[in-house]
Parts: C-alpha cells; sequence; structure tokens
C-alpha cells in the first residue's frame, strides 16, 4: 500500500494494494499491523455504512469525550472528503485538508481522533464505509458548521443537502472551549 502524507499531520491518504483481472478485484481494507507500521493504530471497534444522494453533505462532526479516529473509504460513487483540525493547542488548529475518495480511486483517508470530519457526494450516490476507532456515543456527537468563514473549506457545491443539525452546527469560534478536543 501507499501512505500520502496530507498537509495536516496524521491525516493520512492510503491507496492500497489492488490486486485485479478480468474478473473483478482484490485488495485487503483493514490490516491492523500493516496499517501500525504508518502509524494509523487503532483497534477497529465500530464499522458504519452509510448511503447518500448527490448533493448530500454529512458533517462537520466529532464526538468528545471519546473522540474516534475514522478510517473512510467509498465503496460505490464518489465523495469530496475533509478533516478539520480542532484540537485545542494544535499548531494547526482550524486547517482542512480534502480527498476526492470514490470507488474507482479506492483509496482511504485516516482522520485521527480529535479532526472533525465531513464529505459531500459528487456523483449520483455513493456508499461510504467508516472504520472507527471508538464506539458512536450519542451524547458525545458534536459538529462545527459546515461553511464556516473562518475555516474557508473549498467545497465543490454551494448548495448541498443537510440535515437540520448541520445547518444549526455552531463556527468553531463558537464552540466552548472545553468542548474542542485537546492537541496531545
Amino acid at each position: 500500500m501507499r501512505v500520502i502524507e496530507t498537509k495536516l499531520p496524521g491525516c493520512l491518504v492510503i491507496e492500497p494494494k489492488v490486486f485485479g483481472d478480468p474478473r473483478g478485484f482484490f485488495y485487503e481494507q483493514w490490516n491492523q499491523a500493516r496499517y501500525a507500521e504508518h502509524g494509523i493504530v487503532m483497534d477497529a471497534v465500530q464499522a458504519n455504512l452509510s448511503r447518500s444522494s448527490h448533493g448530500v453533505l454529512r458533517g462537520l462532526h466529532y464526538q468528545l469525550p471519546n473522540p474516534q479516529g475514522k478510517l473512510v473509504s467509498v465503496l460505490e460513487g464518489e465523495v469530496y472528503d475533509v478533516a478539520v483540525d480542532i484540537r485545542r493547542g494544535s499548531p494547526s488548529f482550524g486547517q482542512w485538508t480534502a480527498v476526492v475518495l470514490s470507488a474507482e480511486n479506492q483509496r482511504q483517508f485516516w482522520i485521527p481522533p480529535g479532526f472533525a470530519h465531513g464529505f459531500v457526494v459528487t456523483s449520483q450516490h455513493a456508499l461510504f464505509h467508516y472504520f472507527c476507532s471508538t464506539p458512536y456515543d450519542g451524547p458525545a456527537d458534536k459538529g462545527v458548521r459546515w461553511n464556516d468563514p473562518d475555516l474557508a473549506i473549498d467545497w465543490p457545491l454551494a448548495k448541498p443537502s443537510l440535515s437540520a443539525k448541520d445547518e444549526q452546527a455552531p463556527r468553531l469560534n463558537e464552540v466552548a472551549v472545553d468542548a474542542l478536543p485537546v492537541f496531545a
């Protein structure tokens, strides 16, 4: 596999080694020892799958307490996937990075604990897969506004379809300091 560093330390793009022939393909989606060699250390305790239509934007989400690391990929379709460093005291606080994930490019994106995460579907639909480092905790579920002008994320769609929760998420500078993860 090939591991590509992004501008945010710890956020990694993974290009798995794909074995294919006219019948189809095979690749390893998760191997704890192999990924640990590249700094992705987690026990994958939960796997999630979501399906969304074109223009749906989910995020920017994070969990505190019990922040989640996420290894994400797209099984059908294409998304523009974003990670934002929201860790108090981080040298890259408020900065973001993005990657296009698709069934065609078969890339994965590692978002470490302490980052907000979101994506927008750029294809007709997308089947999105998450491996999570900690279980989902509803009361700990938090968010940051997807179009926060201070973050200035370059989303590929100007008017995405949002949940009520995501529409009403606060800007990063409106989030209470104790509601943000700490840079370690």
